[in-house]
C-alpha cells in the first residue's frame, strides 16, 4: 500500500512539475520573443514624448540647434531641427532621409529607423508649431541593452513559479493520496475478513466516493455474511433432522430392536427421509450450477401457453391429492418466445411446488400466462395461502430467509426454491417479483421473460 501511495504521490508531483515546466517554458519563450519588441516600443514612446514636448515650445529650435550636443541624453540621443523651408540642422541630420523630411513638412509625425555614424538608430519626428519639425534619434544598442534587462528580470519569476507549482503539486498529491491510501488499507482489511470498518470520506469528491462505496460494501458484506451464517445453520438443521432419523432407525435395526411387523413402516420412514435428503441436496446442486459461469441454455421457439398447459396437467393430480384446486389462465393463441423450455418448466414447477406447500386444503393455486405490451411475456403463480408481509417480500429470494422465519409455524421446504427461481429467471434474461397478496389472497410471483428478437 505504501509503495502504491508513494508511486501516486511521485506521479502527481512529477505531473504538476512537468505541466508547470511546460507553462514556464512557453511563457519564457513568449517573453523572450516579445522582450525586444517591448523594449523598442518603450524607447519609441519615450522619444515621442520628448519630441512632442520640444515641438510645442516656440523658439526653442534655435536654442536647441546651438546646443544640440549638450541636449543629447545619456542614452546617446541626438537631435535635428527641420526648418519650414526644408533645411536641417543638428547632429541627427544624417539619419533623416528625403521621405521622412517630406512627411514632416506635410505635418505628419514620423516613427522609423535610420543610420547615424554607422550604427542603427531609432528615429522619431514631430512637426513643430512653426511649420518645421523636431527629429530625435537613439542608438538601437539601447534597445538591445533594455531587452537583455527584461529577459534577465523574467528568469527569477519563472523559476519561482515552477518551484511553486512543484510545491503545490506535492500538496495536491498528499491531499489526494492520503484518503486513497486509507481507503486501500480499509479494502485490504475487508478482504482479510474484518468488518465494521469506516473508510474516510474527506478529500476530493472522487476519493470521498470511494470511501462511501467501501463503507457501503462493508455493510453489505456484513449483511451477506449474516445471511450465509443463518443459511448454514438452516442447512445444518435440515440435514441433521433426517440424518438423525436415519441413524436412529439404522442403530435400532442393527441392535434388533425393531419388531418384524414394524419393518415395513421403518422402511417407509427411511425412504421418506432419504428422499428428503436427496431433494435438499438436489436443490443445493441446482443453486451451485446456476452460479457457475458455464451454465448453458438451449433456446428455441417456445409456446408458453402450451408449456403452461403441460405443467397444469402434471400438477393437477398432486393438487387434487392435497385438496387444492389448480386453475389455469392462458391465452387461446400461442404465446411464442425464444427461450429454454426445459428451464422455464423447471422454474414453473419450483414456483408451483412452493405455492402448493403454502396453500391449505380447500384453497387454490393459479397458473397464468399473458403477453405484455412490449412483446415480453408474463408468467404468474398465485395461491390462497397466508401470503407474505412487506418484510417477507424484501428477502423472499434470499437463500433460507423465509425458511428460517417460518419453519416453526407453517410448512416450509429447503429454503432454496425461491433463490433458485430468482437465479434461474436471471439466467433466462428475465425478472421475477413477489407480491405479498394476490387476487386469491396469498402470495403472487410474476416472471417476466424478454420478447423475441425482431
Amino acid at each position: 500500500m505504501s509503495r502504491i501511495r508513494a508511486s501516486l504521490t511521485r506521479k502527481l508531483v512529477l505531473l504538476t512539475t512537468t505541466v508547470a515546466a511546460l507553462a514556464v517554458l512557453l511563457t519564457g519563450l513568449i517573453a523572450w520573443q516579445t522582450a525586444e519588441h517591448a523594449a523598442e516600443q518603450r524607447e519609441r514612446e519615450a522619444l515621442t514624448r520628448q519630441a512632442t514636448a520640444l515641438a510645442h515650445l516656440p523658439g526653442l529650435s534655435e536654442v536647441v540647434f546651438n546646443s544640440a550636443q549638450a541636449l543629447a541624453g545619456p542614452n546617446g540621443v541626438h537631435l535635428a531641427v527641420l526648418a519650414p523651408d526644408g533645411s536641417v540642422s543638428g547632429t541627427a541630420t544624417p539619419a533623416l532621409d528625403t521621405a521622412a523630411r517630406a512627411a514632416l513638412l506635410a505635418g505628419r509625425p514620423v516613427s522609423g529607423d535610420g543610420i547615424l555614424a554607422g550604427q542603427d538608430v531609432l528615429l522619431i519626428g514631430q512637426p513643430d508649431v512653426r511649420g518645421g519639425a523636431i527629429v530625435l534619434t537613439e542608438p538601437y544598442a539601447v534597445v538591445e541593452h533594455n531587452t537583455d534587462d527584461i529577459r534577465r528580470n523574467t528568469l527569477l519569476p519563472l523559476v519561482v513559479g515552477m518551484l511553486g507549482a512543484a510545491a503545490a503539486g506535492a500538496l495536491l498529491a498528499r491531499r489526494i493520496a492520503r484518503p486513497l491510501g486509507s481507503a486501500a488499507a480499509v479494502a485490504h482489511r475487508l478482504a482479510e475478513g474484518e468488518r465494521g470498518l469506516r473508510a474516510p470520506t474527506d478529500g476530493p469528491r472522487e476519493a470521498a466516493e470511494i470511501g462511501r462505496a467501501l463503507n457501503t460494501l462493508d455493510q453489505a458484506l456484513g449483511r451477506s455474511e449474516n445471511r450465509q451464517r443463518e443459511f448454514l445453520l438452516s442447512v445444518s438443521h435440515e440435514l441433521r433432522t433426517p440424518l438423525t432419523a436415519v441413524q436412529g432407525y439404522a442403530e435400532a435395526l442393527a441392535d434388533g430392536l425393531i419388531e418384524a411387523d414394524r419393518l415395513p413402516e421403518v422402511g417407509r420412514t427411511l425412504a421418506d427421509e432419504t428422499r428428503r435428503l436427496d431433494r435438499f441436496l438436489a436443490d443445493l446442486l441446482a443453486l451451485a450450477r446456476l452460479e457457475a459461469d458455464d451454465f448453458h441454455l438451449d433456446t428455441a421457439a417456445t409456446d408458453l401457453a402450451a408449456l403452461l398447459g403441460e405443467a397444469a396437467r402434471f400438477w393437477t393430480g398432486r393438487c387434487a391429492h392435497d385438496d387444492v384446486e389448480l386453475r389455469l389462465e392462458r391465452p387461446e393463441l400461442p404465446l411464442l418466445l425464444d427461450t429454454d423450455p426445459f428451464r422455464v418448466r423447471q422454474l414453473v414447477d419450483g414456483l408451483v411446488q412452493n405455492a402448493l406447500r403454502a396453500t391449505p386444503g380447500g384453497g387454490a393455486v393459479v397458473l397464468a400466462a399473458r403477453p405484455a405490451a412490449d412483446g415480453s411475456a408474463e408468467l404468474q403463480v398465485r395461491d390462497s395461502g397466508p401470503g407474505l408481509t412487506e418484510d417477507d417480500v424484501k428477502v423472499a429470494f434470499d437463500s433460507g430467509a423465509l425458511q428460517q422465519r417460518y419453519r416453526a409455524t407453517r410448512p416450509v421446504g429447503s429454503g432454496l426454491g425461491l433463490a433458485i427461481a430468482h437465479r434461474l429467471t436471471a439466467r433466462l434474461g428475465g425478472t421475477i417479483t413477489a407480491a405479498g397478496h394476490g387476487p386469491e389472497g396469498g402470495a403472487c410471483f410474476t416472471v417476466t421473460l424478454p420478447p423475441r428478437p425482431a
